[in-house]
Order: structure tokens, then sequence, then C-alpha cells
């Protein structure tokens, strides 16, 4: 569906992608935090969080019609990136059980604090849904 870019001699990017080349209509995620649809937070917990954030994208995307397999770009915001790197292993899991072994390109940053004081990460997307031919 997108083209995975991924230059020649340079090491594998394990768990994102360097670049991701796609076509189509674009769909724009605000950066989705760790509460639930009635925008409250049901653990403090930062793999939690991960996991009902990636929910939450999930569900915004499926509004355009879209799934995990069209995003192309996300980028975490989080306030401890050594809790981030203490937790990889259940974070990993919870990204692989809600968007599965799709990794488009990714960037992680660390913050003072984010809008939610109770947030440990937020997330902003970046999906193309393929054009469908008029047929």
């Amino acid at each position: 569906m997108h083209e995975i870019l991924h230059p020649a001699g340079w090491a594998p990017a394990i768990g994102y992608a360097n670049g991701v080349l796609a076509e189509g209509r674009t769909i724009h995620l605000g950066g989705q935090i760790g509460w639930n649809a009635a925008q409250e937070f049901e653990s403090d917990d930062l793999a939690d969080q991960v996991r009902q954030t990636l929910d939450n994208i999930v569900a915004v995307l499926a509004e355009a019609g879209a799934g995990p397999q069209h995003l192309v770009s996300l980028t975490w915001f989080m306030t401890d990136l050594d809790e981030y790197s203490a937790r990889l292993k259940d974070i990993g899991r919870a990204y692989r059980e809600v968007i599965g072994r799709h990794y488009p390109a990714m960037a992680a940053l660390e913050v003072r604090r984010l809008v939610e004081r109770r947030a440990k990460v937020e997330i902003q997307a970046l999906a193309v849904l393929p054009d469908v031919e008029k047929g």
C-alpha cells in the first residue's frame, strides 16, 4: 500500500520506518493521549496509556474509513524517555496488539509536560488513505 523508504547499506530500522512514500487522501490526527472516550484516565501506567492512545488513533482513523495500515507517520511526545525505555517490551506488546506489525516513520521526544497533567504520552499521527478509483 505504501512504499517503505530504506537507503541501501543502512542498518535495519526496527520498530519504525525511516521514510514512507504514500499517495492518496491525507488524514491529520491531532495529538491523542491515553484517556478514554469520556476523556477520563483509567490508568497512570505508561504502557496502559500508550495502548489507550493507540486505540484512540485507530478510532479516529476509522471515522475516515482508514485503519492502522494507513499510518505513515507517528510523533510520540513523552514526559519521561527513561520510563519509555524501561517499559519498551510492554509498550511494544501494546503497539503490536493495537497497530499490528505496521511500522510507519516515527519520532519520539521528551517534553516537560503535556496539556493534561496525568498524560504521560501524546501521539500525533499522519495517515494516507489511497484514492479509490471511480468506476
